[in-house]
């Protein structure tokens, strides 16, 4: 069996899966920045083999000298590789099934692969422990920041209470953009697929789901516990309109695409979802396709962490981390920072118990007695207002109202929606965004 945490002259010999965007930028910083690397590593790093599905690809780096193969798995077996990384994404099919091959020949990982982690990362965690084998993924998760080394590592001493980030950049470029330009979400959606910011199917960018896999793992990371994807309460960006985000902001507030996890009395939250944020917030100066990272720590108080989130380089740099980890034998903490056997069930905090504040923005008719039958229906869930906003007036026409509304249950707010909804007057479905002091 190989020992790739074990140090020493010889070279670390790495055989690498995927060769897009982010497997390319691999091999260019272990070629551009040689020396330092094996400075740091205390022995050089080389590829000595790689998959993709294309052979003949221009990918802007050299290929001589390297070993093809055509599958992965195979690679993952048979190659001359103490290490594997793994860039070909997704969930199951190939990605997983390399990873698991690598590991059961006791050949460390290293990946980039969210959406495996997140569905099977507890699993491989075991997987890679019973093995003696190194798992690493820093670039999983807000590709160039280090918060994976950070909760692991830096902030290991703490009691996590909450982790708070922007964790997709293409989200968080659109409504930066909307807020810009006053342009609408299809609008904006557009020009990101046109510069690369986004995908041809945009779906696990705008909906949510990228950025949910990464909130379980950070999950896991901060509260000890298995990753649990399945318990992510997750909302998209589709619903944020232009005109929510102008109101947010005359109310002082940004509109951000928010992965929240949280200790409470009741269990962990994981959420994902827009936001409303206060302007003086460090968060809501975080713009473009920059991404963030917040931790609430019992002893260090809080920490922020800000940087690229995507791309060759920044992801390409989180990748030879690992690997410079690896190749000098610092990669041989549990991956997760526990033990797999020591990770606890999350027990998940119900969101209809989660307690928060509440911006609603509603179509409604303006006739005498439209608003009061709206109180009434907030009063009969003991849901209270803090402020209205209304602009102008449309007699007997349809007008904009925007509430603001105290701390309450989301189970009550959903009701008072519910019955608001019922109110003569009131046209089209409200539109809710949570607001969320960070």
């Amino acid at each position: 069996m190989k020992d790739p945490n074990k140090p020493g002259g010889a070279p670390l010999k790495v055989a690498v899966a995927g060769l897009g965007t982010v497997g390319a930028g691999v091999l260019k910083v272990l070629a551009g920045n040689r020396d330092e690397i094996a400075a740091r590593a205390g022995r050089p790093i080389v590829v000595t083999a790689v998959s993709a599905r294309n052979r003949d690809k221009d990918r802007g780096v050299s290929l001589d000298g390297i070993a093809w193969f055509d599958d992965p798995v195979a690679m993952a077996k048979d190659a001359d590789a103490d290490v594997v990384v793994e860039l070909i994404g997704g969930a199951n099919g190939s990605a997983k099934a390399m990873v698991e091959a690598a590991l059961d020949a006791g050949r460390g990982v290293v990946t980039a692969n969210k959406a495996l982690l997140a569905h099977h990362g507890s699993a491989l965690s075991a997987r890679a422990e019973a093995a003696g084998a190194p798992l690493a993924f820093e670039a999983a998760v807000a590709g160039g920041i280090p918060i994976v080394k950070g909760l692991k590592e830096g902030l290991a001493a703490n009691r996590v209470e909450r982790v708070v980030g922007i964790l997709n950049g293409t989200c968080n470029y659109i409504l930066t953009t909307m807020r810009e330009t006053g342009r609408d979400f299809a609008d904006v959606l557009a020009d990101a697929q046109a510069l690369g910011y986004a995908e041809a199917d945009p779906s696990f960018d705008v909906d949510g789901v990228d950025a949910a896999h990464k909130l379980s793992i950070l999950t896991s990371l901060a509260f000890g516990t298995r990753v649990d994807f399945a318990n992510v309460h997750v909302e998209g960006i589709r619903h944020v309109s232009a005109l929510d985000i102008a109101y947010a902001d005359e109310l002082g507030y940004r509109i951000k695409l928010l992965g929240i996890a949280r200790r409470t009395p009741r269990g962990i939250e994981q959420r994902v979802h827009p936001c409303m944020v206060p302007k003086t917030s460090a968060i809501a100066s975080v713009e473009g396709v920059y991404n963030a990272v917040i931790v609430e720590g019992d002893a260090v108080g809080q920490v922020a962490f800000r940087g690229r989130g995507a791309g060759e380089g920044p992801t390409a740099s989180a990748v030879v981390a690992d690997l410079i980890d690896v190749a000098s034998g610092r990669a041989v903490a549990p991956p997760f920072g526990i033990a797999a056997a020591a990770q606890q069930p999350l027990t998940p905090a119900p969101m209809a118990e989660h307690v928060g504040s509440y911006y609603v923005r509603l179509s409604v008719v303006d006739k005498p007695g439209v608003f009061a039958a709206i109180a009434t229906a907030l009063g009969a869930e003991d849901v209270s207002m803090e402020s209205v906003l209304q602009h102008g007036r449309a007699p007997h026409g349809p007008v904009a109202v925007v509430l603001t509304i105290h701390e309450t249950t989301e189970g009550a707010f959903m009701r008072a929606l519910d019955r608001i909804v019922r109110v003569d007057g009131v046209l089209d479905q409200p539109r809710a965004i949570r607001i969320e002091a960070v």
